[in-house]
């Protein structure tokens, strides 16, 4: 979940990084939880707040040289769908990475965020009628 929230927000390659920053945030402010039934949506709104805080960051950026190795593994197809789902509503984003990256299930993806299993799968049926529409409007553009 965490993951999925994150690949939503960020860079991918900022990814993996504040996913465990996540978790460490999250194990020093442990002990101030106080319903254990609302785990999933605290650490759902730690990693929405990291997020929130990369955007915030002034970054410095230093130059590369030209004979750098990529380090993208991911196919073109998979790097448009991801771009893609980035575009939707923020209520899609979401469960659609969790359903798609993830493999979570609607139940998982309603126990971990605290929504109900309908709302998840209402936002995970919108999020991909509107993914599918936006991968058949760039086919039909040649993108």
């Amino acid at each position: 979940m965490v993951h999925a929230i994150l690949l939503a927000r960020v860079p991918r390659g900022e990814v993996d990084d504040l996913v465990q920053e996540v978790f460490l945030a999250a194990l020093g402010r442990l002990p101030g939880l106080r319903d254990e039934g609302a785990f999933g949506g605290w650490l759902g709104t730690i990693a929405r707040n990291r997020a929130h805080d990369y955007h915030r960051r002034a970054r410095e950026w230093t130059e590369l040289p030209e004979n750098v190795p990529a380090r993208d593994r991911h196919s073109p197809n998979a790097l448009a769908a991801l771009e893609a789902i980035r575009m939707l509503p923020e209520a899609c984003r979401e469960p659609l990475l969790m359903r798609l990256v993830e493999g979570m299930s609607g139940d998982e993806i309603a126990a971990r965020t605290g929504m109900t299993p309908a709302s998840v799968r209402v936002n995970l049926h919108r999020g991909m009628k509107q993914l599918r529409q936006k991968l058949d409007l760039r086919d039909a553009h040649g993108q």
